[in-house]
């Protein structure tokens, strides 16, 4: 996590002084994308294995949820800064990582409650850290090579890639143009996006609390199927007046990341506490690719035909999809490697 921070910072900072497209390609897209990966979605997954042994769900909710709060205090603030010159973008950025969090994770952050004395939430013994055996990045291709077997991994990394482009590569990328499109300002449709975050912590938050209670897959029949409803209205409501985006933001943020409780408990229920960190991580990546390809394909839409509305539309098709994938995940592990 330090080293993480401190590269964001890093990266940020020299982003100010590029002069060339493939230096913001180097810096921003591969060099602050890994940092930014390192302390994404899998980490609290992680740290919820580890230092939780009951309310799960309720954790990795809340801690995912904090990508929301980011989004809520970050996205107005970035886009006002960035109205008087981009490179002060940047450098708020640098500023936050370095000076403000990278102290505090240095500070307090450990590795395993035993570090600190004492056991996992909810446990009543102390649960000694087990040091994994061989090369770590050895280990991660054997342990996806193993999945790779299970049809149970491919459903919830296949329904996580929707996930990631009906997310992060559609409307986080490119809510702001369709926006701004329909003669909406870059910081008022900011503010669209940090009203979304103010409801996804409800949202996740919520959905974390119900993972503990009842059946993921059937929470994410319902997660992917209204997100896919609500993408298909979006072309709808943009001719309409602002108040009905105010609507769409607040019932689209409730179900903007509730999707990672469950697919993080499904996968730990199929897969083992041992495995379920990395396989976590492998099914998040496929998240990022389905991210990028949505990045990717609504621009070029938006370039070709002058709008976004097949674009929306075509994502929520793919929400309804994702709400058959999850249902044919079995009820129960049907093999030694999908063994709790």
């Amino acid at each position: 996590m330090v080293t993480a921070l401190a590269t964001i910072a890093a990266s940020s900072l020299l982003t100010i002084a590029m002069t060339a497209p493939w230096q913001l390609y180097l810096l921003w897209g591969l060099v602050n994308g890994a940092a930014t990966g390192a302390i994404a979605v899998p980490l609290a997954a992680i740290v919820a294995n580890r230092w939780f042994a009951s309310r799960r769900g309720l954790v990795t909710g809340l801690m995912t949820a904090s990508n929301a709060s980011g989004q809520l205090v970050f996205l107005p603030l970035l886009a006002w800064v960035a109205g008087f010159d981009w490179r002060w973008a940047a450098g708020l950025v640098a500023v936050a990582a370095l000076g403000l969090v990278l102290p505090i994770v240095a500070a307090f952050v450990r590795d395993y409650p035993a570090d600190v004395g004492l056991p996992p939430y909810g446990a009543s013994e102390l649960a000694p850290p087990r040091a994994a055996a061989g090369n770590p990045f050895g280990r991660a291709l054997s342990t996806v090579r193993d999945a790779a077997g299970s049809g149970t991994f491919w459903l919830l990394a296949g329904s996580f890639f929707i996930c990631g482009a009906t997310t992060n590569g559609l409307i986080s990328t490119h809510l702001i143009p369709a926006a701004h499109d329909h003669g909406i300002t870059q910081v008022t449709a900011a503010g669209l996006l940090a009203l979304i975050g103010v409801f996804d912590v409800v949202g996740t938050t919520a959905s974390g609390w119900l993972t503990d209670r009842y059946d993921s897959r059937w929470l994410l029949f319902w997660y992917y199927g209204l997100r896919g409803l609500s993408l298909v209205a979006l072309p709808f409501l943009l001719e309409l007046p602002q108040a009905t985006l105010v609507v769409f933001a607040v019932f689209y943020g409730l179900d903007w990341v509730a999707t990672v409780p469950p697919t993080a408990a499904l996968t730990r229920q199929r897969f083992g506490l041992d495995r379920a960190g990395i396989l976590f991580a492998w099914i998040f990546g496929a998240h990022q690719l389905g991210a990028a390809a949505a990045a990717e394909a609504a621009g070029a839409w938006r370039t070709l035909a002058g709008d976004y509305e097949l674009a929306f539309v075509g994502a929520g098709g793919l929400g309804v999809v994702a709400s058959v994938l999850v249902l044919r995940i079995a009820r129960r592990p049907r093999s030694a490697l999908e063994a709790a």
